[in-house]
């Protein structure tokens, strides 16, 4: 189906407002949290889970459950990831931690990278290295690239060593899977160790993956156009136009949205009605990952900025957005001093957020055993001084 046909055929219109709630609930952030599913619930949700290297409050993956369930214990969060053969980590929208039934799904990636011969290195004995690196996961069990003979030749991050562009290569077609991080390093294990026996397959075709996947993100997002589904586990536009019209989601057309969308059924069932969750959002939450869809949905313009030179940073290093009320409606910059959480700079939307963030942050600094919050800088001495005023009274 082309979005010109999608725009034509779509039956069903929503408000703006109503596609940013539907958005909200298939997020997980309207309506009561699913405690009993946990961490685990929240994976097999979303769907795709993204890792980062950056650590201010915690990593992005502890992030992301704490913005749905509140105070998880963070030692909890890594058990529930990476025990009892539950997940597994792979190229996604990004790295992302992913629902182990979602492995055969993934086949079509698998594939093209074989069919591709190298991602960003090449080895100088393709055979031997991978053998190596096998026979060494057989004999001994997971083991992370410094374990396995290190992981750089001593230059650069990306001067990998052979063993390192070997363990690798086998991870992108297959054969081995990292199934944990230790101290931010990937753990390596036979595939045929790491993923349960029926799972253990490349048995269905690139068609029958990308229309899994198309399926599973419109169901993830709740509402998107094809843009936004596409972006979701990074596939291709003429993938996503190959399969939309078999992948379940019903054409829907969003008042203010240029693009034609697509909707998950289920979605478009119930008016979403619930809690809305007051938080701070990783920069990489999948409700926000996607820029121009964030624009879109909640009028809110949010950049990363830690790769930006720091004179040139607005809104600092790792500007965590606030969602409270359903919307955006600030964002601050965090960081630690011992026991106290540092707002190193915030801002809002309206003076009446003022609340929400002191709320947030309160939590925020529980949840990581800060006992103290201080706002060091704000967009307005006013902003400053409200937030602060908020803060001592919780």
């Amino acid at each position: 189906m082309t979005t010109a046909t999608a725009a034509a055929t779509a039956a069903v219109s929503l408000s703006a407002d109503e596609a940013r709630r539907i958005a909200l609930r298939a997020q997980g952030l309207l309506g009561a949290p699913d405690r009993r599913g946990g961490v685990r619930g929240v994976l097999r949700h979303l769907g795709a889970v993204q890792l980062d290297t950056i650590s201010v409050l915690a990593r992005s993956h502890e992030l992301i459950p704490y913005a749905r369930l509140g105070a998880v214990g963070r030692e909890a969060v890594e058990r529930a990831y990476w025990t009892e053969q539950h997940a597994f980590e792979y190229w996604s929208h990004a790295a992302c931690i992913l629902p182990i039934e979602e492995w055969p799904h993934f086949a079509f990636r698998r594939r093209a990278r074989r069919e591709h011969g190298y991602r960003w290195h090449r080895m100088k004995d393709r055979e031997g290295s991978c053998a190596l690196v096998l026979d060494r996961l057989r004999a001994e069990g997971p083991l992370t690239s410094t374990e396995l003979g290190g992981a750089k030749n001593g230059g650069p991050w990306w001067d990998w060593s052979e063993t390192k562009i070997a363990v690798e290569w086998l991870l992108d077609t297959g054969d081995v899977v990292c199934t944990e991080r230790r101290g931010w390093k990937r753990v390596y294990d036979l595939a045929e160790r790491a993923v349960p026996d029926e799972l253990l397959h490349d048995d269905l075709d690139d068609t029958e993956c990308l229309r899994r996947l198309v399926g599973l993100a419109g169901k993830s997002l709740g509402v998107g156009t094809r843009a936004d589904i596409a972006d979701y586990h990074r596939i291709k536009g003429e993938q996503f136009d190959a399969v939309i019209a078999d992948s379940g989601l019903v054409p829907v057309a969003v008042e203010g949205w240029s693009k034609p969308a697509w909707a998950d059924p289920e979605a478009l069932a119930a008016p979403p009605r619930g809690r809305h969750r007051t938080t701070l959002l990783s920069p990489f939450d999948s409700l926000v990952w996607d820029r121009p869809r964030t624009e879109r949905i909640f009028d809110f313009s949010h950049r990363l900025e830690a790769y930006v030179p720091k004179p040139q940073r607005i809104h600092g290093y790792f500007a965590m957005p606030l969602l409270a009320g359903g919307r955006l409606q600030g964002r601050a910059d965090p960081a630690r001093e011992g026991r106290t959480l540092v707002a190193r700079q915030l801002s809002l939307t309206s003076p009446k957020a003022a609340p929400a963030m002191a709320a947030a942050l309160r939590e925020a600094a529980e949840w990581v055993g800060c006992d103290d919050v201080r706002v060091e800088r704000a967009q307005t001495p006013q902003e400053a001084a409200a937030v602060t005023a908020e803060l001592a009274a919780l």
